[in-house]
C-alpha cells in the first residue's frame, strides 16, 4: 500500500493565517505534538487530538455530512448543495479537511437556485408537518417516485408502508399512522410477587421488577421492560424452592466444606446448590464421592449412597462411610 507524499509548505494557502511549526520528524516537535501532514502547510507539528467545529451551523443552501468517525485532525467533511441549488463553479459538492488550526479547509460552496428556462421545476408531492414529525421518510417525493415510512418512536405502523407521488402531485394512498403500543399486565410468579403499580396495561419503556418470597431463589430476569412492539423483554422468572438434604447420619460436602446436615440451617440448601455424598466401595474399605444438584425443592441421593443406621452412627461413628479414607483414583471405575 503506497502513501501519497506530503506537499511542500505553501504559505497563504487554504485561507489560513499561519501554519503550525514545520518539521521533518516527531523529534522536531514539542511534547504531545506529532509531525503530521497538514494539507498545504506540509509536514507540521500538530496536536493529533484536536478537533474541528462539529456540527456546523445550519445552512439554508447546503447540508454537511461528516465522512470520518469523529471531527478530529485529518477528518473529512462533505458539504453538498441542497436539491434545486448549484454552485457557480459547477461543483455541487466540496470535501473539506480538518486542519491543525482546528478549522475546516477551503470554503463552504456558494449554492444558488438553479434557473434553467429549458427545464420546468420538479413536480413534488407535499408532506404535511404531522407526517414529517412522526415518521422517518426514505425515498423521493418527486412525481413518479416513491417513499417509505418508519415510525420515529419505533411504534407499530398502521397503514401502507410505501406511497407513490402521482403526476398531479397527490399521494396515491393516505398517510399511515403510528399506533401507540402498550404491554399487557405481566404474568404472576408462583411464590413471588411483582414490584410495580398494578395496571391493566403498561407504557413502552416501563420496567417490572420481581422478588421471591423467603426461602425461594429467583431463577430468571429480575427486571423486564415493555418493548415498542407491545411485548415484554423477557419471560417472567421462576421462584425456586430450597431442598432438604436427604441425609441425616452422614457428612456431606456443600460449597467445598464437609459438614453434618444438622449443622446446616434448616438442613436445606438453595436451588442449584450442589451436594456431594460419600459412597462405599463395593469391595474395599474406602469411600468415593458422587454429587447431586438441588432443583426447585428436589434433591435425590445418588444410587451408590446408603444412609447409615442409627446403631452405626451411635456405636461406630469413625466407621461411617463419610469418615473412612478415600479410595485411590484407580480404585473407582
Amino acid at each position: 500500500m503506497t502513501t501519497e507524499p506530503c506537499p511542500e509548505r505553501l504559505l497563504g494557502q487554504e485561507g489560513r493565517k499561519a501554519c503550525p511549526r514545520s518539521c521533518r520528524a516527531d523529534r522536531d516537535c514539542a511534547s504531545k505534538r506529532q509531525c503530521l501532514c497538514d494539507g498545504q502547510c506540509g509536514l507540521s507539528c500538530v496536536a493529533p487530538g484536536r478537533t474541528c467545529p462539529w456540527p456546523l451551523p445550519p445552512s439554508e443552501t447546503s447540508e454537511a455530512r461528516l465522512l470520518s468517525p469523529t471531527p478530529a485532525f485529518s477528518a473529512l467533511l462533505e458539504v453538498r448543495c441542497r436539491p434545486g441549488l448549484t454552485s457557480p463553479s459547477g461543483s455541487d459538492v466540496a470535501v473539506r479537511r480538518c486542519q491543525g488550526d482546528r478549522q475546516w479547509s477551503g470554503d463552504e460552496p456558494i449554492c444558488t437556485e438553479t434557473r434553467s428556462p429549458e427545464r420546468a421545476p420538479a413536480q413534488t408531492c407535499p408532506l404535511p408537518a404531522e407526517v414529517t414529525d412522526t415518521f422517518s421518510i426514505h425515498g423521493d417525493t418527486s412525481a413518479g417516485a416513491s417513499i417509505r415510512y418508519s415510525c420515529l418512536s419505533g411504534a407499530e405502523m398502521v397503514g401502507t408502508s410505501e406511497n407513490f407521488c402521482q403526476e398531479d402531485q397527490t399521494w396515491r394512498f393516505a398517510h399511515p399512522v403510528c399506533k401507540k403500543m402498550f404491554c399487557q399486565s405481566p404474568q404472576e410468579v408462583e411464590q413471588g410477587y411483582v414490584v410495580a403499580v398494578q395496571k391493566a396495561e403498561y407504557e413502552v419503556g416501563f420496567d417490572i421488577h420481581y422478588l421471591c418470597r423467603k426461602n425461594y431463589l429467583l431463577d430468571g430476569p429480575q427486571k423486564i421492560t415493555c418493548l415498542s412492539n407491545g411485548s415484554w423483554s423477557a419471560s417472567p422468572p421462576y421462584c425456586r424452592a430450597r431442598c432438604v438434604i436427604p441425609a441425616e447420619r452422614s457428612r456431606v460436602v456443600i460449597g467445598g466444606v464437609k459438614r453434618w446436615p444438622f449443622d446446616v440451617t434448616d438442613a436445606m440448601v438453595p436451588h442449584r446448590e450442589s451436594v456431594t455424598f460419600f459412597c462405599k466401595h463395593p469391595r474395599k474399605q474406602c469411600s468415593f464421592t458422587a454429587a447431586q444438584t438441588c432443583f426447585d425443592g428436589r434433591l435425590h441421593t445418588p444410587g451408590c449412597y446408603l444412609e447409615p443406621t442409627w446403631l452405626q452412627y451411635k456405636l461406630f461413628p469413625h466407621r461411617l462411610v463419610s469418615e473412612i479414607m478415600a479410595c485411590e483414583p484407580g480404585d473407582v471405575e
